[in-house]
């Protein structure tokens, strides 16, 4: 197989996976939101339920950590790619946007 297919199979797969990671985080911190209010709403003691609040907040550091991560692992693909002599053409997206399904990312060997 070729290397710029696989590099774009291994794109797209990354670009997914930050999306997600994204996505849980907006999920994660509107819930935190949800709760605050929630608690307020019942007019309870900010006592109420704070270990499910730690608990969260811990998530939340978590998924932090997990982007930072993808940031560290689509920084060493960019490298791998250039190494491999694959450059990428992107048409007008700087990523496939895979909520509206934008076009893809294509990739072609050079050198």
């Amino acid at each position: 197989m070729e290397k710029a297919f696989v590099a774009q199979r291994v794109a797209t797969k990354l670009f997914a996976t930050e999306a997600a990671v994204d996505q849980a985080m907006v999920e994660a911190t509107e819930f935190m939101a949800d709760m605050l209010k929630a608690r307020s709403d019942v007019k309870v003691s900010m006592v109420f339920a704070d270990e499910a609040q730690v608990k969260l907040m811990e998530a939340i550091k978590a998924l932090s950590e997990a982007r930072t991560a993808m940031v560290g692992v689509h920084n060493e693909l960019a490298e791998a790619q250039l190494r491999l002599g694959v450059r990428t053409k992107m048409n007008g997206y700087e990523k496939p946007n895979f909520l509206r399904h934008a076009e893809k990312t294509v990739m072609r060997d050079v050198g």
